[in-house]
């Protein structure tokens, strides 16, 4: 069966809108859709759409670490001086910079991942 024939079984809230789209029949769904419903376009439209958002999220914070060390070796080899960034953002990385520090003692609390950086 294609994906374009596929049948859904779905459930839907109070006002009608769909709560839970399954591929298979479980207990609790109301009704079925064909794939090509608009309803079902919509549903997967948004889930692609939220995972997209969290993935950007996630390497957000990501690069955040990076540019945080980063900007740790540059001031470490004397490339760049903490003083010549913005008052904003020396104000931010002396915060982040102490709040690291302070769960530095709380390391067996934290797990690493296996880049040493924080999960």
């Amino acid at each position: 069966m294609t994906r374009h024939n596929a049948i859904y079984y779905v459930q839907r809230d109070a006002d009608g809108r769909l709560s839970r789209v399954e591929a298979a029949p479980y207990q609790g769904h109301t009704e079925t859709l064909e794939a090509s419903h608009a309803e079902i376009l919509e549903w997967f439209a948004d889930d692609v759409v939220g995972n997209s958002l969290n993935q950007l999220k996630q390497s957000d914070l990501d690069m955040i670490r990076v540019l945080e060390d980063l900007i740790d070796v540059l001031t470490t080899k004397g490339v760049l001086s903490i003083t010549d960034l913005p008052e904003g953002a020396r104000a931010k990385l002396l915060n982040r910079s102490s709040a690291r520090k302070a769960l530095g003692g709380l390391s067996n609390l934290i797990e690493e991942d296996a880049e040493g950086g924080l999960i």
